[in-house]
C-alpha cells in the first residue's frame, strides 16, 4: 500500500482533522458536520404488512404475522440504538470529536473511500463560506500528501488526481499481485527482482543484460497465459494477442523482442556486428519501464482502472 492514502489514514487525524478542529469559530461545528457527511442517518425499518387475523384480545394468530412483527421489533430496537448514537455523535463537543475519529476508521476501508472522505470533507468546510478556512484545509491535505509521498496531485478547488509515479507504482503492485497467484510467474518475477537487486554490488554490462533477459522472460511467461494464446515466444505471442488498439504498438513490442534476440547475451548469441555499444544503466532503466508498460496488453488479469485510480 505504499503511496496510498489508506496506508497512512490513521495519521490523518493528527495531521489534518485535529488541526482543523482548533479553529475558534468553526471547531465546535466541524466534527458534528463531518459526522453527518461520513455516516448516513439511520432510517427506521419498514413496517410489516397488515396482519391477516387477530384474536378477540387483539393478538396476532398467523405464524407469518407473528414472525414479521418480531423481526420488525428487533430491527426497530436496533434502529433506536443507532439513532441515539447518531444524535449523540452530532450533539457537539468531545462526543462528536470521538465519534468522528471512530467513524474515520470504520467508514474508510479502502483507497476509494479514503479519497471520497477527503473530498466530501471539503464540501463540509466550504459550507462555512470562509476562504481562509477552506485554504487551511487544502494546505493541510497537501502537506499530508507530500509528507507521506502519496500518489496524488491536489488541485483547486479540491480534487485528488493520480500522478504518473503513482500510476506506475500501482502497475507494479498489480503485476506482483497477478504473478503471486501462479507458481511459474511468481518464480519468473522473483528471478527478475533478484537480478535487479544484484546490480547494487556489481552494475556491470553482463549483469544488466541478465536483468533485461529476466524481465523478457517474465513478460513472455505472462503472455503465454493470456486468453487464446498458444505461442511460447514473445514475438509470436504479440501476433496472437488481440488487445492492441493499433498495429504499430504490436510491432513496437515485437521489435523490442528482436532486440532481445539479436543483441548478444540477451538470451541468444545474437549478432555481434549489430552492436552499437555495450549495455548501460540507461538501457536497463528504459527497457524496464517500457516492458512494464506493455504488460497490460499481454494479460486480462490486470485491472487498468485500478492501476489509474489506485483502488
Amino acid at each position: 500500500m505504499r503511496g496510498e492514502i489508506i496506508g497512512v489514514w490513521n495519521e490523518s487525524w493528527r495531521e489534518i482533522w485535529a488541526k482543523l478542529g482548533k479553529h475558534p469559530e468553526y471547531g465546535d461545528d466541524l466534527f458534528p458536520d463531518l459526522y453527518r457527511e461520513l455516516v448516513p442517518e439511520p432510517n427506521p425499518p419498514e413496517e410489516p404488512t397488515p396482519p391477516r387475523d387477530f384474536t378477540d384480545d387483539g393478538e396476532l394468530t398467523h405464524p407469518e404475522d407473528i414472525a414479521a412483527r418480531d423481526e420488525y421489533l428487533r430491527y426497530f430496537a436496533e434502529y433506536e440504538k443507532e439513532r441515539a448514537a447518531y444524535e449523540e455523535a452530532v450533539s457537539g463537543g468531545h462526543l462528536s470529536r470521538r465519534a468522528v475519529r471512530l467513524a474515520m476508521k470504520a467508514q474508510v476501508k479502502d483507497e476509494a473511500t479514503a479519497v471520497a472522505a477527503l473530498e466530501s470533507a471539503y464540501n463540509v468546510i466550504s459550507s462555512y463560506d470562509d476562504e481562509p478556512y477552506r485554504n487551511r484545509y487544502f494546505q493541510l491535505v497537501e502537506s499530508f500528501l507530500q509528507k507521506y509521498s502519496l500518489r496524488y496531485d491536489l488541485r483547486r478547488p479540491f480534487s485528488l488526481h493520480p500522478t504518473l509515479p503513482g500510476v506506475f507504482a500501482q502497475l507494479i503492485r498489480e503485476l506482483k499481485w497477478h504473478t503471486e497467484r501462479d507458481a511459474h510467474l511468481h518464480q519468473l518475477m522473483q528471478e527478475f527482482e533478484d537480478s535487479l537487486r544484484d546490480l547494487k554490488g556489481d552494475a556491470s554490462s553482463a549483469r544488466m543484460k541478465t536483468c533485461i533477459q529476466k524481465q523478457f522472460n517474465l513478460l513472455e511467461g505472462i503472455g503465454q497465459k493470456g486468453p487464446n494464446v498458444t505461442a511460447n515466444t514473445l514475438g509470436d505471442i504479440c501476433t496472437q494477442v488481440n488487445s492492441w488498439p493499433h498495429a504499430t504498438l504490436r510491432e513496437a513490442l515485437k521489435k523490442l523482442y528482436g532486440f532481445r534476440s539479436n543483441y548478444p547475451g540477451l538470451g541468444h548469441a545474437g549478432n555481434h556486428d549489430s552492436v552499437l555499444r555495450d549495455i548501460e544503466m540507461r538501457d536497463l532503466v528504459s527497457v524496464a519501464v517500457v516492458l512494464t508498460g506493455f504488460s497490460p496488453y499481454l494479460t486480462d488479469q490486470l485491472n487498468s482502472d485500478r492501476v489509474y485510480q489506485g483502488t
